[in-house]
Parts: structure tokens; sequence; C-alpha cells
């Protein structure tokens, strides 16, 4: 049968086609949502927890899909009529590319040959998806592309989206350190920021813009959506939607989540994605600190151990002195600046509380949600100046965009499986500083066996063991006996 592709906007791909065509598309592009049984709605038989990413009502599905939309017509031996909109651009020529990179560089600024790859894919596809770690330079290849198509999109301007204040004034700073001016340039939109501006560049947190009417993104050109893992958020990808005529949309992320529907949710908003580097490649290169992974299993006393919940689990780790008491003492006899992050504000509070009591004389800070962005900055800035402080703080805040040169040691003072968290926070402690090259992880995990059943956090360690390995990451793991 023949089956015809045509570009509907820069969200969308139409596809005509029969019925029976279309419900194969359905049944293809269907994806169960991980651990969708445990949502209320699906408990409630509101919804049966899969997402359809093809509608055979209006025939459309997200455009940045259709490499995998081509190829599953022609497995299924379709014939593909294209429109003249979806025939690929002419290739964008490298060495111009290349040019116009090292033309950015000032100072100790030099473009790394993986960022130019990046660079150029993007420039030759109008659109993409980068998958590039933490301290691999992100906000340079974000900088790189705005300066371009500031060249090229006349009289649109640029959004740049990131998911905390924080980011809106790291992204601004570092355009800054680049040699540029900003303050000409940009715009910082967040809570109380005008929406209006006169300014090419709008760095704005998507809290900030998600409810505006569709009308009010017209005046952009190019999308950037930094940490784009978070756009599988419903009100993220309503901001995309809603740039139904924006030509250049870009996605950067450290990492994805693992998860197939994840993937293809963010392809579609952008393009396939490419990987422009990895930690382990970044490490070799010297580009970023050395990382030791100490994995210290924790084995609770037999009294402390019988049948929880996953919640009861976690309130009993969070609340344990003796858990507690091990991790004080444990980041009070590390050297350097050390960063314990945690799930709960109580666990937090307990153990700001107990490390100022120990140590009065050092420096102690104790960063959650309320911490204002001023705040946490002004912390950032003091650490980079410090040689003993401690950070504690909640994973929320400082797994992901806190900018740290001077972090030495890092605990997981909770548990934690999500890859995106685990990756994102391990990137906190890998960027170079000139006292130093090595950042030491304490991943905390905590044996509770009852009756020859392992316990739930015990399994949320395996998980943060398959991520080290499938990261190239050296670890070693050290049983200790928990006192009581």
């Amino acid at each position: 049968m023949d089956v015809t592709l045509t570009k509907f906007n820069e969200v969308y791909l139409r596809i005509k086609c029969e019925p029976s065509v279309a419900k194969e598309l359905s049944e293809f592009f269907t994806f169960e949502v991980p651990n969708a049984k445990f949502m209320p709605s699906v408990r409630n038989r509101l919804w049966d927890g899969k997402i359809r990413l093809f509608s055979p009502g209006t025939g459309k599905i997200y455009l940045g899909l259709l490499p995998y939309v081509r190829r599953f017509l022609a497995e299924q031996g379709h014939k593909i009529q294209y429109d003249s909109s979806l025939i690929p651009p002419q290739k964008f020529d490298k060495k111009i590319t290349t040019k116009f990179v090292r033309s950015l560089e000032k100072g100790k600024l030099r473009a790394r040959n993986y960022q130019i790859d990046a660079i150029h894919n993007i420039l030759t596809n109008d659109r993409g998806l980068i998958l590039s770690p933490t301290g691999s330079g992100k906000s340079f290849i974000i900088y790189a592309l705005v300066r371009y198509y500031l060249k090229v999109i006349d009289d649109k301007k640029i959004l740049i989206i990131v998911p905390t204040t924080n980011l809106v004034e790291q992204m601004y700073n570092d355009f800054a350190d680049y040699g540029w001016f900003p303050d000409e340039h940009c715009h910082k939109l967040y809570a109380g920021s005008d929406k209006n501006t006169s300014k090419e560049v709008v760095i704005s947190t998507w809290q900030s813009i998600y409810k505006l009417d569709k009308r009010y993104f017209n005046q952009f050109g190019a999308v950037f959506v930094d940490e784009c893992h978070l756009a599988k958020a419903k009100s993220l990808t309503g901001i995309m939607t809603k740039l139904h005529d924006c030509q250049y949309r870009i996605g950067t992320t450290g990492t994805l989540d693992g998860s197939e529907i994840h993937q293809l949710v963010l392809e579609g908003l952008f393009a396939k994605h490419k990987e422009a580097t990895t930690t382990a490649k970044l490490v070799k290169q010297k580009y970023l600190s050395n990382l030791n992974i100490r994995c210290m299993v924790l084995n609770h006393v037999k009294s402390n151990r019988k049948q929880r919940t996953y919640q009861e689990e976690m309130d009993y780790l969070s609340k344990s002195p003796a858990r507690n008491n091990f991790i004080c003492k444990l980041a009070l006899s590390r050297d350097g600046n050390t960063l314990i992050l945690a799930q709960y504000i109580k666990q937090l509070e307990t153990l700001t509380l107990a490390l100022k009591d120990h140590s009065p004389d050092r420096k102690i800070f104790f960063v959650y949600g309320a911490t204002e962005a001023t705040e946490r900055d002004n912390i950032r800035g003091i650490v980079e100046e410090e040689e003993n402080a401690i950070i504690v703080a909640s994973y929320g805040v400082f797994s992901m965009g806190i900018n740290i040169k001077r972090l030495h040691n890092i605990i997981f003072g909770s548990p934690y499986k999500s890859q995106v968290k685990v990756l994102q926070s391990i990137g906190r402690g890998l960027r170079l500083a000139d006292d130093k090259t090595e950042c030491s992880l304490f991943d905390i995990a905590d044996d509770m066996m009852y009756n020859n059943r392992r316990n739930y956090t015990l399994k949320h360690f395996e998980e943060r063991i398959n991520i080290y390995s499938q990261q190239e990451f050296g670890y070693e793991i050290l049983p200790i006996k928990l006192k009581s």
C-alpha cells in the first residue's frame, strides 16, 4: 500500500494511509508507561497506562520520529511517498562549522572536537538531541549555536529553556565567561520577571512560561531545552507543541532515564539522539577528574531487621541515629570540600545539626528547595574558596546544574536508583580545578535482609551498580557492620 508522509508543521508529521496501516502504526507506537500500574488513574481505571504516539484519527505523530516511521513502513513493505518539505537539507560544510566555532574561542577557551561534531550535526539537520554528560561543555554547544542562529533567523528571537532558576543564572554567566555580553543580548525570565523583552535571547525556566498563550511563542525562531530529560513533563511538552512554527529545535541532556517511551518522546520533540561523548572518555582524556567509587554496604543489626513497606524502610533509614552518625563521621573524616546528598528534609536537618555540633569551626551549609537561587549561588562561590566545607543538600536541588569545581567528595546519603539522578549527582564532583584531579564518591547502601528477602534499598543499590558498570566506572564494595 502507498503511504504519504507530509510535514504538518515543525512539531508533527502527518501520515496518510489506509485504516489497516494506521492500525499497524498505532500498535507499533503504543507503549506502557513504566510503573503505571501504581498510578491512581490506572488503579481507578481512568487510564490504561499506555502512551500512544501516533493518532489514527488525525494521522499525526511527532516529526522527530520520522526515521522510526520510515523504517517501520519499509519493513512492512509499504511504498512511501514524501512531501518535498521532508527532503533532507543540503549537507552543511564541516569546514564552515569548524571555522565559525573557532572564531568564538576567547582566551583559554578552546572548542573540543566532539563539541564541534555535535554543533555540526545540528546545523546539518536544523534540529538535534545531544546526549553529553556533565562537564562536557553542553553550555558552549548551546552558546555557539545561539551565536550562529542569531545570524540566520532575522527578526525572530531565541528561547532557551532550563529547569531551574539556578540554571538561568548559570547559563547567563557561562555566556559572559565565553566572552559575550549577555546583558546586551539576553533576558532572564523566572518568577517576577517581565515576560516581554526587546532582547534577542530569552533564558527562562519552563515553569515561567508553560501557561502562556501559544501566540507568545510565535516570536521565537529557535528553541533550546537544556536538561531536556525533564521534557517528558506534560507542561514542557506543551511548550514544545506551542512552538509549531519554530524551525530550529535543540535538546541537550546528560542522560536518558533508560525507558523506551522516555527516549521516543524526546526524540519526537527534537530528533534522534546523538551521543557526543561519555564520562569515561572525558576522564580518560583528562577533561574530568578521576572518579573513585566506594560502595559502603551497612549491615544493620538483627534487632532492626523486619518486614517493611518501601516507605517504612525509607523512613527508618532517614531517621536512623546509627546511620546518620556514620554519615557525619565519614564526612568529617574527609579532606577537601564534601557534598552530602539526601532525599528527606528531616534527614538533611538532622545531618546539618549533627555536623555543626561535632565540628563548630567548619563551614557547614544546608541547601534545599526553599533556599533562594541567589543564596545557592553565594554558597557555591564560598565553597569554591574553601578547603574543607560541607554542603548538605537535597537531590532535587544539587543533583543537577550546580557547578562547583572544587568539590572533592560526594556522599549518597539516601538510596536512589534513578539513572538520571545518579549520573547527574556524580557529575557534580567531576569538574577539574587547579588543586583537584580526583573525586571520591561514597555510595551508602543498606543490608537489612529479612528471612532471606532483600530489602528495597538493597535492590536500589544493585541498580546503581548496574549503572556504574554500564558507564565503565570502577568501584569497590566495602561491607561495614553498623553499630546500633
